[in-house]
């Protein structure tokens, strides 16, 4: 009886070479490897030519499915390999780690939890890796291990290595790790029982030592007595090699998962594929790339793998020859290189036999019906929502975002604006799959689970404001069945509220649910019922809430007034219009109302041809001759100016009340002043700015200082003499 143990690193291309050579050459009876039993059922699907790495296994409590962990493999993965191996020569494979149903009853919701190194491992290797001359432990293994081709010589040694590292530590191991070696030996004890001559064991390097040497049993048996056991279900997803790196926060991740496939498929001229690859990227961003160039970076990588006394050019060497041939100082191109082509990001895909719920085999149904493959990279998609197959795309992804799958965002492109044009952006996560299998409580379809939670977060709301954003994301995906419930609730909220602006905020959303209503072919009446009783009652709150409130509540109430003013205009409900110019008339003639909120009713007012231009002169004329509080008339000024000065470009009334009152002001007044007429100047555009400016120049000069920039009191003094000459002493 033998028992050939294989230290691997967990995604390595050189390892799983290695693996696949060792595997063929001992033709072992049984194959036993590190990774979690209860998917033991699935590794049949492995042998299938739809299951196409990178991939996980995801265990899961079903109970709670937020109690997850991932098992990633890719193709240059040695567990791959040896899996593929047992299905192809029929020899039985089994995991041997210690059972998920015992990690997750202990509340360990590690993610990605294969094999995570501890710090004191890593210092071990740093070790290693500086005593052979390199600065890092991942250059290291990748020149040691993932580029050699040999086998049985390589574990050997890899195992020779291992020992001496554990033993330089030698400190106990903790209980969680104990017990993960100590179910490792208990399975290959059972292999051994069962009578198998030549067993292979595949698991991390570390473990290789603690495995080969073996205590009694009853050591083993005691230290797995007792563990708490929940029930658990498995399932293959697909990865991507972005979850595979070490950036994801992967802890058995690699630096650059789209060079070891490189070094998978061509082994030997991994270089010259990398560095094409390499130019026809750069070549697609526009940037100069050539044949000479390929050839100068591989002759200077091979010379500086020499100089630095390798067997042959790494990543590292690559990356150093393209700095120099092609980049020069510039690390914009690198930068580029190392986010895709380093991680190349790729999605898996598995096999439709794979086992999972109902919500995730429909979802996938409905992908394969509007031909909407996942694809780990980004994908634009341009919808037009008057035609019936772009709407049902649309409804789709927004159902998917409504349970928090947020696979495609909407973004705004220029010439594509308006009502019927949707433009995503597409990009899948692999935490989608475990987020479908979260969201199987809700429902066995995706409609009935985006209408089973829309209603729960309707029951639970306890905001307008919050409650109108649901009645938006239901329009948009189109949930028909949850209108009554969500109605229902947000009338009871609007009984019982009294805040002006979470009223005003509530009607910027229920105006769009109305606005695209019509394009979706959406039921609106009884969101237009809803809305028409909040509309009345933000009218009838405002000019209270507006009372006695200081600058900062003034400042947010603005805002939610100038976006319910946007709702209001967009519906162009006669009755709504009306309701609210008599609350604006309202705040426009109370002394009591905040001077930011009044000057403000008094623009929307006129804006809108509800006061005419002498009714507003009126209003701005008696707030700016407050003789007491001049800081309330910049206030009213800012609230009545902020956003755009066409006011006082086009009408001369309202320029020259301001004029005048900024002429009478006091030094020490306009000294007080001037910062917050800066800043309501600050918020005009450029070309309105520019035309104050050029009326200013005109002869009207009091508010040249509140409209320039950046003036010289020196420099302006020289002009004086001057203008005297040509215009006389008087002048």
């Amino acid at each position: 009886m033998t028992v050939h143990f294989f230290g691997i690193r967990h995604h390595g291309p050189g390892c799983a070479r290695s693996v696949a050579q060792a595997l063929d050459q001992l033709r072992p009876s049984l194959i036993l490897i590190e990774g979690p039993p209860e998917a033991d059922a699935l590794l049949a699907l492995a042998a299938l030519d739809t299951m196409r790495p990178p991939v996980a296994l995801l265990v899961y409590a079903p109970a709670l499915p937020q109690h997850a962990v991932y098992y990633p493999f890719a193709e240059f993965s040695p567990e791959w390999q040896a899996i593929r191996h047992g299905q192809a020569h029929a020899v039985p494979t089994r995991f041997i780690d210690l059972p998920l149903a015992h990690v997750l009853a202990g509340e360990m919701t590690v993610e990605e939890a294969v094999d995570q190194p501890a710090p004191r491992r890593g210092d071990a290797l740093a070790g290693l890796a500086q005593a052979a001359g390199f600065s890092d432990t991942e250059t290291w293994w990748d020149h040691l291990v993932e580029q050699r081709d040999d086998s049985l010589e390589l574990f050997a040694a890899i195992e020779e290595m291992m020992t001496v590292a554990r033993a330089d530590i030698n400190e106990q191991l903790d209980p969680h790790e104990a017990r993960r070696e100590a179910h490792m030996r208990q399975m290959i004890r059972a292999g051994i029982k069962e009578g198998h001559q030549n067993i292979a064991v595949i698991c991390g390097a570390w473990h290789v030592p603690s495995l080969r040497t073996m205590p009694a049993a009853k050591h083993d048996k005691d230290l797995l007595a007792g563990l708490p056991k929940a029930k658990v279900a498995a399932t293959w997803t697909p990865w991507s090699y972005g979850r595979l790196s070490f950036t994801s926060g992967y802890g058995a991740g690699v630096q650059a998962p789209g060079w070891y496939h490189h070094l998978w498929h061509t082994p030997h001229k991994a270089s010259v594929y990398w560095l094409t690859d390499c130019v026809r990227l750069l070549r697609k961003h526009g940037l100069d790339a050539s044949s000479a160039h390929v050839i100068e970076a591989l002759r200077l990588a091979d010379t500086l793998a020499s100089l630095r006394e390798r067997s042959r050019a790494g990543l590292t060497e690559l990356l150093d020859a393209l700095q120099s041939t092609l980049f020069g100082d510039s690390d914009a191109p690198l930068r580029l290189i190392e986010r895709e082509l380093l991680v190349n990001d790729r999605l898996g895909s598995v096999p439709d036999e794979t086992p999972t719920l109902p919500l995730t085999q429909d979802v996938r149904a409905l992908q394969k019906r509007y031909r909407m493959a996942p694809r780990a990279d980004q994908v634009e998609l341009d919808l037009d929502l008057r035609q019936p197959l772009h709407l049902e795309k649309s409804i789709f992804l927004h159902r998917l975002a409504l349970l928090g799958i947020r696979w495609g965002r909407t973004r705004a492109v220029r010439g594509k604006s308006g009502s019927f044009h949707e433009h995503w952006l597409l990009a899948w996560e692999p935490d989608f799959e475990l987020k479908l299998i979260e969201a199987n409580v809700w429902g066995a379809t995706l409609e009935l689970a985006c209408e089973a939670s829309l209603c729960h977060q309707a029951q639970q709301g306890q905001h307008l404001p919050a409650l109108t954003a649901l009645v938006e994301a239901m329009l948009l995906a189109d949930v028909r069945r949850a209108v009554p419930v969500l109605m229902a609730r947000m009338q009871a909220l609007a009984a019982g509220t009294q805040d002006a602006g979470l009223l005003l905020a509530a009607l910027a959303p229920l105006a769009n649910v109305l606005r695209y209503g019509s394009v979706r072919g959406t039921d609106t009446a009884s969101v237009g019922a809803v809305l028409d009783g909040l509309v009345l009652r933000a009218c009838i709150a405002l000019p209270v809430a507006a009372r006695g409130i200081n600058e900062e509540a003034a400042q947010v109430l603005l805002g939610q007034c100038i976006q319910a003013d946007g709702a209001i205009h967009l519906l162009q409900v006669d009755a709504h219009q009306a309701a609210w110019h008599a609350a604006l008339a309202q705040c426009a003639a109370s002394n009591q109302v905040h001077p930011l909120i009044a000057g403000r009713a008094v623009r929307l007012l006129f804006e809108q041809d509800a006061w005419s231009v002498e009714q507003s002169a009126s209003a701005l004329s008696l707030a700016c001759s407050n003789p007491v509080d001049p800081l309330a008339t910049a206030a009213w000024l800012e609230g009545f100016l902020r956003g755009s000065g066409l006011l006082l470009v086009v009408n001369d009334p309202l320029w020259h009340i301001l004029n005048g009152w900024v002429a009478t002001l006091p030094e020490d007044a306009f000294t007080e002043l001037l910062p917050l007429l800066r800043r309501t100047f600050a918020t005009f555009e450029a070309p309105e700015r520019r035309q104050l400016g050029e009326r200013v120049a005109s002869g009207e000069v009091v508010l040249a200082a509140a409209a320039a920039h950046d003036i010289d009191p020196a420099r302006a003094a020289l002009v004086l003499p001057v203008l005297a000459l040509l215009l006389g002493e008087t002048a």
